[in-house]
């Protein structure tokens, strides 16, 4: 029996900040290591399937219907999470015997203090550790003042994520990532001169403790012994480390309901009509999941949040998988008869 804790790394940071290619180098890095990956958003903003295969050749879904987990030929596993985290962590618990190490990439956005402290929850904190948390910082967008690289997508993603404080500044986000930083990668460090390296060392330093080491890197290289095998145990401390949105009550997710609908074959069309009617009409904050469409051999995935939707065919239907539309709806006060009622003109 495996008695010795998971030690688990989050990597934070802007939309462009540079987490992805650092995760990438982590994992390119990581042979022999069995690591399992949660990325927030696949596909759209963490670490995508085409990055992944730089692990290994192929991917084989492991997970079933739910897509949740991949198992890549040197034991690399990547999970998708948006609001799955506990669900996702418990499945990853019971194969513990089968992971050296787990990363975590958030999503542009997310803040990383309340990710820390849900490994606080029992079932959580007996089977993992937060090794460190590494704030990614885009070393170029810091020294104009900008604090990301695109503050226009940024600004974009946050108005359409409905759990997200729209009045907040980049620099208030920006100290609430450092805030429970661990170690702080300064990216890009070759697209900035010495006086400007500077200068966003000593603005990173007003916002962290001493005892936070600042590293620089290009195209995300930073040795692995540096970024893995600190055992800060952060969750323990977490608490006395003071963000912006301590107490954001958007953050609770016990406020939301979560309910899950199977439906057959749908219209693509209908489909998508029906959920921005839904998503107008009710209160649901995010919608997930995936459709089968009449004559296709691809599974359609669908994502929404708030008024923005995505849908794409992410992989055909496996040999003896039944082919049926599944969607999970999270927000508040949701009535799961009133959502079939809503979806019913969709179906084919």
């Amino acid at each position: 029996m495996q008695t010795t804790k998971i030690p688990a790394t989050i990597v934070t940071g802007f939309l462009g900040s540079g987490k992805t290619t650092l995760m990438r180098h982590i994992l390119e890095q990581a042979k022999g290591l069995r690591v399992a990956v949660i990325v927030n958003e696949f596909g759209e903003l963490g670490i995508d399937g085409e990055i992944l295969k730089t692990c290994a050749i192929g991917c084989q879904e492991e997970g079933g219907a739910d897509g949740q987990i991949y198992e890549l030929a040197n034991g690399c596993m990547c999970c998708t999470v948006q609001e799955e985290f506990f669900p996702v962590m418990k499945a990853l618990a019971e194969r513990r015997a089968d992971i050296d190490v787990l990363l975590i990439e958030t999503s542009g956005l997310a803040l990383p203090k309340p990710l820390v402290q849900a490994f606080q929850w029992p079932d959580i904190a007996n089977v993992f550790t937060v090794d460190s948390v590494v704030t990614v910082v885009d070393t170029p967008a810091a020294a104009a003042g900008q604090f990301a690289h695109d503050p226009h997508a940024v600004d974009e993603q946050r108005q359409a994520d409905p759990n997200l404080d729209h009045d907040a500044s980049l620099h208030e986000l920006f100290e609430d990532q450092l805030s429970a930083a661990d170690l702080v990668v300064l990216s890009k460090a070759d697209l900035v001169t010495a006086e400007q390296l500077g200068q966003v060392r000593a603005l990173v330093a007003e916002e962290v403790p001493a005892s936070v080491k600042m590293i620089e890197a290009v195209q995300g290289q930073v040795p692995l012994n540096v970024l893995l095998g600190q055992h800060r145990a952060a969750e323990l401390s977490i608490d006395d480390k003071h963000s912006h949105h301590d107490h954001d009550e958007d953050h609770d997710h016990d406020a939301f309901d979560s309910l899950h609908l199977d439906l057959g074959a749908v219209d693509r069309e209908r489909l998508m009509r029906a959920l921005q009617s839904i998503v107008e009409q009710h209160g649901v904050l995010r919608v997930k999941g995936f459709a089968a469409l009449p004559g296709k051999k691809m599974r359609l995935l669908v994502q929404g949040v708030g008024r923005r939707f995505d849908a794409y065919f992410d992989r055909a239907w496996a040999e003896g998988e039944a082919a049926a539309t599944r969607l999970v709806f999270i927000g508040k006060q949701l009535d799961a008869a009133v959502l079939r009622q809503a979806l019913l003109g969709a179906q084919a």
